[in-house]
């Protein structure tokens, strides 16, 4: 199933940020399975993790890649999600160093909901400038509003159009957008494969966003950047949650489905999108759509709140 086309619009996420997030000399660069921090070979550790060069002797970490703020923030983020019902992924990119933190489920497959229109808007793009379709100013309205307001009725008509006779030309063409765990699900449609029942990764979200921000045309990334940074309020949480210091942009998607709600979010925060967070949330049956909202919201807060000026 999937959900209507536009959702009423969440309310504002009030859970508060730790009280503090104090000086982190106690803190180690041993990873754990459900944690795991990997680091781009060329990282500076006098730049990680922040807009400016900052000194931080008591709890610098080159190998991990995060400065101790960050640190401190994921760490808030593990006891968090502890509480938390359902079965949670979470992916944070710093995109000018390179290193990756990741925490839950990250490699387990689940439902991509909407996420899976970024794809499928990528994809378009690409390959009307590669000459293979030809978009039309009403294709281009329909994958607006896919962005905008996550209109189902839009990817439907663009799915219809363009997925091709066998219906596989955007599925043949995700993986090449980082997306190489997707797998289309049988059984839920007469059309096969079709956008809204598809499952991949948290690491997959990962991948696409950082190919949106560093591999796409200039005029396209910054076209998908423009409207994801000015989403409809039925999208107006999860990575949104970071809050306006942090100019976030998200692209949500939600539904419930045969396992329970299924609660997705993935999107950039600080300036010139140096971050990117993923967040997939399976409730399987463990809680409802506010539950699986407040987690994403609350997630992307504890991340990130507070740290831009």
């Amino acid at each position: 199933m999937r959900r209507p086309n536009r959702q009423a619009a969440a309310g504002a996420i009030l859970v508060a940020m730790l009280s503090a997030i104090t000086a982190c000399g106690t803190t180690t660069t041993t990873t754990t399975p459900s944690s795991q921090v990997t680091t781009a070979p060329t990282t500076d550790p006098t730049t990680v993790g922040s807009t400016t060069a900052r000194s931080e002797p008591a709890c610098a970490t080159p190998v991990a890649g995060f400065d101790c703020d960050f640190q401190q923030r994921f760490a808030a983020v593990e006891s968090y999600l502890k509480g938390r019902p359902g079965v949670v992924g979470v992916v944070v990119r710093d995109r000018q160093t390179g290193a990756t933190w990741r925490t839950g489920a990250t490699g387990t497959a689940m439902w991509t909901e909407s996420t899976i229109k970024l794809a499928m808007t990528v994809d378009l793009f690409l390959r009307d400038r590669a000459g293979k379709i030809s978009l039309t100013s009403g294709d281009r309205t329909l994958i607006q509003k896919m962005l905008h307001s996550s209109d189902d009725d839009a990817a439907d008509s663009l799915w219809s159009k363009y997925s091709g006779a066998d219906h596989m030309a955007f599925n043949r063409d995700f993986g090449e957008y980082g997306m190489t765990s997707l797998v289309p699900q049988r059984g839920y449609t007469s059309t096969f494969p079709y956008w809204g029942f598809q499952k991949c990764t948290p690491d997959d979200l990962d991948r696409l966003v950082n190919y949106v921000l560093g591999k796409l045309p200039a005029d396209t990334r910054q076209y998908i950047v423009d409207q994801l940074s000015d989403v409809d309020p039925d999208q107006q949480w999860g990575v949104w949650a970071a809050g306006p210091a942090a100019n976030p942009g998200n692209k949500d998607g939600w539904g419930p489905e045969d396992n329970g709600w299924v609660m997705n979010t993935v999107g950039w925060a600080g300036p010139g999108q140096r971050y990117t967070l993923a967040v997939m949330n399976e409730l399987r049956g463990h809680g409802g759509e506010e539950d699986g909202r407040t987690t994403d919201s609350h997630v992307a807060e504890l991340l990130f709140t507070g740290r831009f000026p």
